[in-house]
Formats: structure tokens, C-alpha cells, sequence
């Protein structure tokens, strides 16, 4: 039994339950205001039809197949969208249905300290008089949504499209709000790049780079389904939400921007960074050859007096030794100014 309150009355539902919360919320809205009803979803649902201007929103969360099986039943929604709301992890979409929609929209999450992307769905049916919300995973809860919409009933009187809005909404303005923090972790690389401090960054930017493509792969293909509820190509839908869902299929094309223009950034980033690595690894190559060099030229001459020959030039001059060694001092040093002049050391 869940009995949670989202704002107004609240609706005791003796159904199957999933760790104490597989209903979250349930209520009935008449011209965008919550009133009392039936103890269970199947009345509010009659009560709602027998109405106009009224519809029924659930909240469910991480049902089991049991579970959504007796909402599925008595919402008449479709077995496969059902099918596709249990299995979770699905593009984003819109589907049409005899009865009702199924939109799926991918909830995103940013971990600011590990860079890194969590997803999570939801996904909604919508009929003329119901909307079922179900949410799989970390998304986002829908309760401060609720809330927002019933101190809005004239937004409200518009039906479930008007919930169906709200969640669109919010989720697309999460992204915005995402993609601005992965822009500032953008640029902390880029800065890091070409800052004078050697090291690789190519790790952190092939991270960011995969939590760009998931990223991705949440906000491109909402873009589609958002246009086509802005245009009012989909049942279901009240006609005063379509400006409402154009200017979110606008936030969202935004957005898909946003995220190729960071796609090509961070392979712009990337090149300098692996240029970059070439450019040092060169720079220690010609250190080490010109020390190398520096280094041959006493090796050389002490490998020639270790020979062990009886006839050798100064073997037997008092100043030999000292004379050897000098030659060596100075052919080191003038091999070390020249290197030093040409950018070698």
C-alpha cells in the first residue's frame, strides 16, 4: 500500500507493491484541480471518464511484471509498450497506440566529481482521460513536478498533455543544465592542454568523450518526438500544448547542438593533446642524443688509450695525462654550447 501525499488528498491503493513504493502517487484532476476519490485506480478511472475535463495520473516506479500488468489491465494500455516500459533502458520516443501514447524519455544525471553520466527512464502512457508515469533506475522523482502543475490548474485543465509537458520539460532542462557543467569540464582540458605542465591527459578526455556519445544518445533522438507533439501529429494531445511542446523540442534541438560541437571539440582537444606528447617525446630525444654525443667523445678517446700499444703518442710525456684530459674538457664543452644554441639542450 502506498500512501504518499504529492500535494491535496491523498489515495490509499491496495495493489501489488514493489519494496513498499511501486505506486507512488495517484490522483484525480477535474478542471486542473485535485479532488477526493475512490480508494482504488480502476474507480478513479470511472469517475474520471464519467467527467468532463478530468483525468487520472499514477506514478509508478520500478514495477515489477506483476505489477504493471494489473495497471496495464485496467488502463487497456498496449502489451508492447508494457513489454517496452519493463524492460527499461529504451530510445527515446513516441509511439501511438489505439487507445493511448507511449513516450519514452531518457532521465540524465552528472556526476560532477567522476565525470560521469548515470541514465535513467521514464516512460509515460497517455490516454484521453489517464496518464501513467513509470520510472526505472535514478530518474529523477516527479513529485516537485506534481506539485508545480497543481498550483497551476489552468495549465492542468489541459489533461494529461499538459503532465505529459511538464516531464518533457523538466527533463530537457535538465539537459541544458548538463551540458553547461560538462562545457566547464570542456574547457578545464582544454586549459590543462596547453598549460606548460607536461602530462597525458588523453584518459579524462576519452572519458569525457563517452559521456558526450551517452549523453548523446539521450538528447538526439528526443528531438524528433518533441516536434512532432509540437506540431500536433499525435493523438492525445491538447491543442493548447503545442506551442508548450515546440518550445521544448527548440530547448532540445539546442542541446543536441551543444553536444556536437563538444563531440568535436573534444577530438580537436584530444589531437592537440596527442600532438603535443609527440612534440616532448621529440624535445627528449634530442636532449638524450646530445648527451649521448657529449658523452661519446671521452669514451672514444679513453677507448683509444686502452689499447694497450707500446708506440703511442704521449704515453711517455709528463703532461700527457693532464693534456688528455683538457682535450676532453673542451671538446665536451664546445659540444655543449653548440647544442645549447640550436635548442638541443
Amino acid at each position: 500500500m502506498s500512501n504518499e501525499q504529492g500535494g491535496g488528498h491523498v489515495i490509499k491503493l491496495y495493489v501489488g507493491v514493489h519494496n513498499g513504493q511501486m505506486i507512488v502517487d495517484c490522483a484525480l484532476y477535474h478542471h486542473g484541480v485535485r479532488e477526493v476519490v475512490p480508494t482504488n485506480y480502476a474507480e478513479a478511472l470511472a469517475t474520471a471518464r464519467s467527467q468532463d475535463n478530468a483525468f487520472v495520473w499514477i506514478g509508478v516506479h520500478d514495477p515489477t511484471e506483476d505489477e504493471l500488468a494489473k495497471v496495464a489491465e485496467e488502463f487497456k494500455l498496449h502489451a508492447l509498450a508494457v513489454e517496452d516500459a519493463l524492460k527499461a533502458h529504451q530510445r527515446p520516443k513516441v509511439e501511438e497506440y489505439a487507445d493511448s501514447l507511449f513516450v519514452v524519455l531518457k532521465t540524465v544525471r552528472y556526476d560532477e566529481t567522476e565525470q560521469q553520466i548515470d541514465l535513467g527512464d521514464v516512460m509515460l502512457f497517455v490516454g484521453d482521460s489517464f496518464i501513467v508515469t513509470v520510472r526505472h533506475g535514478q530518474a529523477r522523482a516527479l513529485h516537485d513536478i506534481r506539485r508545480r502543475l497543481e498550483s497551476q490548474p489552468e495549465l492542468l485543465d489541459c489533461g494529461p498533455s499538459a503532465v505529459l509537458y511538464a516531464v518533457c520539460d523538466r527533463v530537457v532542462d535538465d539537459y541544458t543544465d548538463i551540458a553547461v557543467e560538462i562545457e566547464d569540464d570542456i574547457a578545464e582540458v582544454e586549459e590543462q592542454v596547453f598549460s606548460p605542465e607536461r602530462g597525458s591527459l588523453a584518459p579524462r578526455i576519452y572519458n569525457l568523450k563517452r559521456e558526450v556519445i551517452e549523453f548523446r544518445h539521450a538528447v538526439v533522438p528526443l528531438v524528433e518526438p518533441m516536434t512532432k507533439l509540437a506540431k500536433g501529429q499525435v493523438p492525445h494531445i491538447h491543442e493548447k500544448m503545442r506551442p508548450f511542446f515546440r518550445d521544448v523540442a527548440d530547448h532540445a534541438m539546442r542541446v543536441a547542438d551543444q553536444i556536437a560541437s563538444y563531440d568535436d571539440r573534444l577530438s580537436s582537444v584530444l589531437n592537440a593533446n596527442l600532438a603535443q606528447i609527440g612534440v616532448q617525446q621529440n624535445e627528449d630525444m634530442r636532449r638524450i642524443s646530445a648527451w649521448v654525443a657529449i658523452a661519446a667523445v671521452p669514451t672514444m678517446i679513453a677507448g683509444i688509450y686502452g689499447m694497450n700499444f707500446d708506440h703511442m703518442p704521449e704515453l711517455h710525456w709528463t703532461y700527457g695525462y693532464p693534456a688528455v684530459l683538457l682535450v676532453m674538457a673542451t671538446i665536451c664543452t664546445g659540444l655543449f654550447r653548440a647544442f645549447k644554441r640550436s635548442g638541443w639542450l
